[in-house]
């Protein structure tokens, strides 16, 4: 079939909307009509070149949710009509990752930016018969896609979709970050850097845990004033300005939990970051950097005599096939707020505004919504 898609065909280059193919679903693989896509800051690492990809075009988004609309051959528990959010990292349930309950680290993981679809090594889109990379094996920034089973999760249908797009990513993320891999406990202080779509859920997710102080760091007023009402009890502008408030509050114990969650980190952020953290605390990296960035600004003499941690993370350290069920649970019980993350929405058309918007601090996150005439 045809359909519309934003892609972007050469590093610097804007988002263009072009007419791809799509390809049926073939053994293992579903198309859904989606209804909604959320605009990630990974998105624009691909634009600027941060993320290396093997070719362009590429098209983008990762972030997404819609209704089955076909099923392959061989698809177990999925069925047309089926509501579903697409998790950008794939859970086959089989490999070593998955059977030791690490699925968010799937070995199907390792062709997430090859664009070759894991049932059979081709390529489901393209473009004047040439291959388009689809972001993440999904590509949601086009109304339809056909993807892997091991990428869908299905759904209740009385959640809305275009809130349950952003459990793709950004709300798992940033939740499981502060919940899962940072492990915030009752009484904790946690410190947030960065409240973007993932920071500010790992804002609401350290609020959730109990823990007792909830600090944001970031330098647009918006967004620390959008961090109050997601249960932040300080903000600052800066890691300088936050630090002696910190010690303070905590009387000079400083966080238990630190996460990082700026859209693009480089390594002179660790070194302050483990300075706002406990003895024995733990600093989560959670925001993306350039993929030959291989410096990091640290003290290693206070990394090993305060036993700190400094921790990875992808989405949010746990599997989607659980998360993504429990925080909707979170949601009917209106202890998860999906409902204002979202800032602004827009057509695919205008998806260039969406991301200068995100670049200029204006939005949590923008979402692309679609309607009858995308279809």
């Amino acid at each position: 079939m045809k359909t519309k898609a934003a892609i972007i065909k050469g590093i610097d280059r804007p988002w263009e909307i072009e007419e791809i193919d799509l390809g049926d679903p073939v053994a293992g693989e579903v198309q859904i009509r989606l209804a909604a896509s959320g605009l990630c800051h990974s998105d624009e690492h691909l634009r600027s070149g941060a993320t290396p990809l093997p070719f362009f075009p590429v098209l983008g988004g990762h972030e997404g949710a819609g209704v089955v609309t076909k099923v392959g051959p061989g698809v177990s528990g999925l069925e047309e009509g089926d509501h579903v959010v697409l998790a950008f990292i794939p859970a086959c349930g089989r490999c070593r990752s998955c059977a030791k309950g690490l699925q968010n680290i799937c070995d199907e993981g390792a062709g997430l930016l090859t664009g070759q679809a894991i049932s059979d090594k081709t390529y489901r889109a393209t473009l004047n018969g040439d291959p388009v990379l689809q972001m993440c094996l999904l590509g949601t920034f086009a109304p339809y896609v056909t993807v892997n089973e091991a990428s869908v999760i299905k759904i209740e249908k009385d959640i809305p979709l275009e809130k349950a797009a952003l459990l793709g990513c950004g709300v798992a993320t940033g939740w499981g970050s502060a919940t899962e891999i940072g492990g915030t406990k009752l009484g904790d202080t946690v410190v947030v850097i960065g409240v973007g779509g993932v920071g500010i859920n790992s804002v609401q997710g350290a609020a959730h845990a109990g823990a007792r102080f909830v600090v944001a760091i970031d330098p647009v007023e918006f967004k620390r004033q959008k961090a109050k009402e997601f249960g932040a009890t300080h903000v600052f502008a800066s890691i300088e300005e936050a630090a002696p408030v910190i010690g303070e509050i905590t009387w000079g114990q400083m966080a238990d939990v630190t996460v990082i969650t700026v859209g693009e980190i480089t390594g002179d952020i660790i070194g302050p970051a483990l300075g706002l953290t406990a003895k024995g605390g733990q600093v989560v990296v959670v925001g993306m950097g350039h993929a030959t960035d291989s410096q990091v600004t640290m003290s290693l003499f206070e990394l090993t005599l305060l036993q700190k941690r400094l921790q990875g993370a992808i989405f949010g350290g746990t599997g989607p096939r659980s998360q993504i069920p429990r925080l909707l649970e979170l949601y009917r019980n209106g202890q998860l707020d999906l409902d204002n993350l979202v800032t602004k929405t827009y057509k695919l058309e205008d998806i260039n505004e969406g991301y200068a918007d995100m670049h200029a601090g204006k939005n949590l996150r923008g979402v692309v919504l679609y309607g009858e005439d995308d279809y």
